[in-house]
């Protein structure tokens, strides 16, 4: 029997990008059938001529799957949202894999990410394995997991965010460090209704017990004590950084005009500044970024999305017009900007995507965290030296002279510069022998493919 993954994911940017770009890589490596899901509203915005239709890229399928917000406007509270996307996307994936087993293509196994327990209830109820894929560094996946297996508790006695705390395998971490699902108080806070959706996504693992596989979005050598978490009972597989130079982008992209002017700039030389494709800027956060960049007095590249306000693209509209040294733009290929020789610095808020795309571009960063694992991957960043952690005011603003002085400590002359610089070349050469052939997560993720298909048999549909 031929071997068919189905990879399920919501329709964010910052998730359908590691799942296509996993996706890709089975296929390369393994030969195999690949169908990718995410929702309607997501394939949409991926194949806009295509309407809902099934598309195909060599040995990848797109089949979207309906959570019921075809139209991709959330008019419902968020935990009414994610009942909804539950119910209907179990309806609709199921029916899915009843299509393909009717058509003489069973799907083998089922991978699917963050918060989306609800496909590995799916996939068991027709008989198929399936696969977490966590898509966050494998510490945070360990904080989680000390979490819910007993340190819940010592954590939420404790707000002050200097609190040292420590966890077995894991750096020395600060309450400040944690991620911000795990430190809220208010039980209506969205982060709260996350926290619970994550708890479910690891009562999965643990159902499983000895049988649990996680493919992880890191590699061996960054992680390799966190990888451990779990002991026998979980398999976790680090198979990073997942990531491709022509990876999916769901905004449009005026790509030569930035490159070009990339391409005219010095080594080293530009500040790029980017926070991601959900985190929106607050009028004064982009006027104190605005005024910070004009104080660096170094060239830089800065995304601000269409979907901020009017009032902040107003702002920086006006605020770079007479700027030479700096570019706007709505959105950019991201792995293209990081991988130009011009790029000396990543401000960024420190979405996984983001660090491990630095990690394995060499970039030093300037880290702006915002929420979610986010604080996380910036502590990681310094203990791993390749970059620095912005303070914010108490409004949780960075302000343009803490700004200036954190990319001067990444990009300036002195030894603490120099040294980030190094550890970053270091990561890089060791990200990239990491995927490459032979490589650790090259090995693992060859590994993975064997392990199933030793595991395949005939698989009986409801």
């Amino acid at each position: 029997m031929e071997h068919h993954f189905l990879v399920a994911t919501d329709g964010y940017q910052g998730h359908v990008s590691p799942a296509l770009n996993l996706s890709r890589r089975l296929a390369d490596a393994a030969g195999a059938r690949i169908t990718f899901s995410t929702n309607v509203a997501g394939h949409r915005r991926m194949f806009p001529a295509s309407a809902d239709q099934e598309v195909h890229e060599g040995l990848i399928s797109f089949i979207p799957f309906s959570d019921g917000q075809e139209d991709g406007q959330r008019n419902l509270d968020l935990k009414d949202f994610f009942a909804r996307t539950k119910s209907v996307g179990s309806d609709s994936l199921s029916a899915i894999l009843r299509s393909l087993d009717a058509r003489g293509q069973p799907v083998t196994c089922v991978i699917y990410g963050l918060l989306f327990s609800w496909a590995a209830d799916v996939a068991r109820n027709h008989g198929i394995p399936s696969v977490y894929y966590w898509t966050q560094p494998a510490t945070v996946f360990a904080l989680y997991y000390h979490y819910f297996h007993g340190y819940d508790r010592f954590i939420s006695s404790h707000d002050d965010p200097q609190l040292p705390v420590t966890f077995p395998g894991l750096p020395p971490l600060r309450i400040r460090d944690l991620p911000t699902s795990l430190t809220i108080t208010d039980m209506e806070h969205p982060m709260a209704l996350i926290l619970a959706l994550l708890k479910e996504d690891l009562d999965v693992l643990d159902r499983e017990a000895s049988t649990a596989r996680v493919l992880a979005n890191t590699f061996e050598e960054l992680e390799a004590e966190a990888l451990t978490v779990g002991g026998r009972d979980l398999k976790m597989m680090a198979i990073g950084p997942v990531m491709s130079v022509n990876g999916p982008n769901l905004f449009k992209l005026d790509e030569q005009r930035y490159m070009e002017w990339l391409d005219s700039k010095a080594e080293g030389s530009v500040v790029y500044v980017s926070f991601g494709s959900f985190t929106t800027f607050k009028k004064r956060q982009a006027e104190e970024i605005s005024r910070g960049l004009r104080a660096i007095g170094r060239s830089y590249l800065w995304v601000v999305r269409k979907d901020n306000g009017e009032e902040v693209k107003g702002l920086v509209r006006e605020e770079t017009a007479e700027e030479e040294k700096g570019m706007v733009v709505e959105w950019c290929a991201q792995v293209r900007v990081l991988s130009h020789a011009a790029v000396g610095c990543f401000v960024t808020h420190c979405g996984w995507n983001s660090t491990s795309e630095s990690l394995a571009c060499g970039v030093p960063v300037v880290g702006v965290p915002q929420f979610a694992e986010q604080p996380t991957n910036a502590k990681l960043l310094e203990v791993w030296g390749t970059g620095v952690r912005a303070e914010t005011d108490a409004e949780g603003v960075v302000e343009a002279a803490e700004l200036a002085r954190c990319v001067e400590s990444v990009m300036g002359e002195g030894e603490k510069a120099a040294e980030i610089r190094r550890r970053a070349e270091m990561w890089k050469d060791r990200a990239r022998k990491a995927v490459a052939e032979g490589g650790s997560s090259d090995r693992n993720l060859r590994a993975f493919v064997e392990d199933m298909a030793a595991s395949l048999s005939p698989i009986i549909s409801d």
